[in-house]
């Protein structure tokens, strides 16, 4: 099967991306994707390449990359009028999505081409937040399936009837896409074992750690983080930005910058215990930071979730918290007994080795996307 796989990438890490290789930018296609893949930040490249391993053709497309994007249009002769606001002629005529002029109309306007190009069997849009169902309606005629994936709050404006099938790991959004009459299936988020080549010896000189960003959406996350970093200076916090932030706030105490792919898992190898806190969402473990950390060899104290129990055992594979003071109470008793911190780590980073790698995820999404193709 040929998938092509649509992801968009956070602002703030392609600045920083094309800030520390300036000379990227003016690169061809292919080496601006190699680049990026090579970062290791979370992305559409860990289902490309295990659906590869798996015998399947699988390919990346990263909309909201404007260099990368242009370099494509140059280089299969598509012609840019304007700046970024283009109206092309495509194949079967101006796409009426296009009617109205905007600043990401490039976007859709490369990327039809590209999926036309393409001709991908299975389209999946791990970008349902930033690429509109109106434009993936559009597209439909170009593929065998539309899979939609997501795994964080949709709008409940949005109409995602063109979709043939959504997978997530978060079971409310399943039931909700199940509730309107789309196909919805469950699939979890994972590790990627290559992540190991960033850990640093075995020393863990850093007590507590979380990386994460602090949205007004997560006011309990920043409730948290700010009764944590209060009581226990030695925490280091990294995070895209934290201005917004209180003036008084302590986790501005404990900021360390940012953090985005190999430095992340690095920071997570050389933890002992990183905190993970789902925000205010769905009562439901979901985040890639529970395999991310567990899969580093951290002791990853999270927050308590009734699903929980279903990827993890708490107290022998991670430790839960249901409250803030409890999260401190945990943090204490953990630090001052290493053999016991070490032996839970062990254990979870066996439990995500074992059943949840990135290659065992696409197992399972390739046995889905049988059922419905």
């Amino acid at each position: 099967m040929r998938f092509l796989i649509l992801n968009c990438d956070y602002m703030e890490f392609l600045d920083s991306l094309y800030a520390q290789h300036p000379r990227l930018k003016r690169e061809c296609y292919e080496e601006q994707m190699r680049a990026r893949v090579a970062t290791m930040f979370a992305g559409g490249y860990l289902y490309s390449s295990n659906l590869t391993k798996l015998g399947h053709e699988a390919r990346d497309l990263c909309p909201n990359n404007t260099c990368m994007q242009e370099a494509w249009a140059r280089e299969n002769g598509l012609q840019v009028k304007g700046d970024w606001r283009w109206q092309f002629r495509l194949r079967r005529g101006i796409v009426p999505w296009l009617s109205r002029v905007r600043p990401e109309a490039w976007w859709y306007t490369i990327l039809a081409a590209q999926i036309r190009h393409y001709k991908p069997d299975i389209l999946l849009n791990a970008a349902m937040d930033s690429i509109s169902s109106r434009f993936m309606k559009e597209m439909k005629p170009h593929t065998r399936l539309l899979l939609g994936q997501h795994a964080a709050p949709l709008s409940e404006r949005e109409d995602f009837s063109c979709y043939d099938l959504f997978v997530s790991s978060l079971p409310d959004l399943v039931k909700r896409f199940r509730d309107h009459g789309i196909p919805a299936e469950l699939c979890r988020l994972g590790f990627d074992p290559g992540w190991l080549s960033c850990a640093d010896g075995e020393e863990r000189p850093f007590d507590i750690t979380f990386i994460g960003n602090f949205p007004p959406s997560h006011s309990s996350r920043i409730a948290l983080l700010e009764a944590l970093c209060a009581r226990f200076p030695q925490v280091k916090v990294w995070a895209a930005a934290v201005d917004h932030l209180a003036p008084s706030s302590s986790i501005r105490n404990c900021y360390q910058g940012l953090a985005w792919g190999r430095e992340m898992y690095t920071i997570f190898s050389r933890s002992k215990i990183t905190l993970n806190n789902h925000g205010d969402f769905a009562p439901y473990a979901n985040n890639v930071r529970l395999y991310e950390a567990t899969g580093m060899g951290a002791l990853l104290i999270t927050d308590w979730k009734e699903n929980l129990h279903e990827m993890f055992e708490p107290g022998k594979e991670v430790v839960a918290y249901r409250s803030s003071e409890e999260c401190a109470e945990l943090i204490r008793y953990y630090l001052d007994r290493d053999d016991e911190r070490a032996a839970i780590a062990n254990a979870g980073q066996k439990r995500t080795m074992r059943e949840h790698t990135y290659y065992q995820r696409m197992q399972e999404l390739l046995d889905i996307v049988r059922r419905y193709l």
